[in-house]
């Protein structure tokens, strides 16, 4: 089981609630875990094509393709910045 954690003005409408709990199968990585449940996740997967997605596990910062597994706790910012074209410096 994982936590998930949305934050901001611009992602919260896209989800139900702000805090989920969610089972986990196997160690995806976080970009596996958020598209392979477009139930609950649908609605950030733009912001995920487009980089604009920051993403920590368990207070780190960390990348779409970083492994997840029990127990972690993923948080979810919105971040844009049109010079550095949203976050693609850190999740290419």
């Amino acid at each position: 089981m994982v936590t998930v954690r949305v934050f901001g003005q611009t992602l919260l409408p896209c989800v139900e609630d702000s805090e989920m709990e969610c089972e986990l199968t196997g160690s995806p990585t976080v970009r596996e875990f958020l598209e392979g449940d477009t139930e609950k996740f649908g609605g950030l997967l733009e912001f995920l094509k487009k980089g604009e997605l920051m993403v920590s596990i368990n207070q780190k910062i960390s990348t779409l393709d970083s492994k997840l597994k029990d127990g972690d706790v993923i948080k979810l910012t919105h971040q844009f910045n049109p010079i550095l074209q949203g976050i693609m410096w850190h999740n290419p």
